[in-house]
């Protein structure tokens, strides 16, 4: 029990910027043990939106309720998915090698690719969370945030890093998440999302698992495995997917 909260703290540091940093115990391979946690995290994350959803509703307009939430993303999470889409963008807009795209996604300066993305992927969500129906939008912004975080979960368990001698976040947790912690870590995904949303469930499972396999398979090809770029900007474009899905289901 004790070195599960301790799996949970990490992971809780790790994807946000709640001050948890006492009592967290570090290993080799914390990260790693923490990923089955990864959806927990984001239905903390989901659940703090959908309450600042419901106190704002009432005393200001959608589009201010949305830009509001989205300011909240950002700032609990340190802006962590949208850094590492945009540097996934670059590296796999601006580099042909291999070695070319891991070393643009390294370079901390953004260019024009991942300023792109980043821009397109807030609009997005601005743009589909505002067209969510209000009796939906709880629902369909938690499933976003699990599904989203879940999908690290596949790539990481199924995949090699990258990089062969660097260090990074994707090599902390490629290919050494367990069995367990893949199994137990969907379960809990499964459950949150099933009661979110019931029925709808179904298509946004799909989805998350169809980008993950389309998005694991593109990153093979490209570079032979994962960065944790990849791994946020797979959990970017499944959120936005959910979203998406959210406002297309009757």
């Amino acid at each position: 029990m004790k070195e599960a909260a301790n799996s949970f703290l990490v992971a809780v540091q790790f994807m946000t910027r709640f001050p948890v940093s006492r009592g967290v115990q570090y290993s080799p391979d914390a990260l790693a043990k923490s990923a089955g946690f990864f959806p927990v995290v984001g239905l903390l994350v989901g659940v703090g939106g959908a309450v600042l959803n419901f106190a704002l509703s009432s005393h200001v307009s959608r589009d201010v309720v949305v830009v509001l939430i989205l300011i909240y993303l950002v700032t609990i999470t340190g802006g962590l998915h949208e850094d590492a889409l945009g540097d996934a963008a670059d590296g796999f807009g601006g580099g042909w090698e291999k070695d070319r795209i891991l070393a643009i996604m390294r370079d901390s300066r953004i260019g024009s690719f991942g300023a792109i993305a980043i821009t397109l992927g807030l609009l997005a969500r601005f743009v589909f969370l505002t067209n969510l129906a209000p009796a939906k939008f709880s629902g369909f912004f938690i499933a976003g945030q699990v599904l989203g975080r879940w999908t690290a979960l596949p790539l990481a368990f199924f995949l090699p890093s990258a990089r062969s001698s660097e260090a990074g976040q994707g090599k902390s947790i490629a290919r050494k998440i367990t069995m367990l912690s893949l199994g137990a870590g969907t379960i809990v995904t499964v459950a949150i999302v099933a009661a979110a949303l019931r029925t709808a469930a179904v298509w946004t499972s799909l989805t998350a698992i169809t980008i993950a396999v389309i998005t694991g398979l593109y990153y093979s090809r490209k570079i032979g495995g994962i960065t944790g770029d990849c791994l946020g900007a797979t959990n970017q474009l499944t959120e936005i997917a959910i979203y998406l899905i959210g406002v297309v289901l009757p």
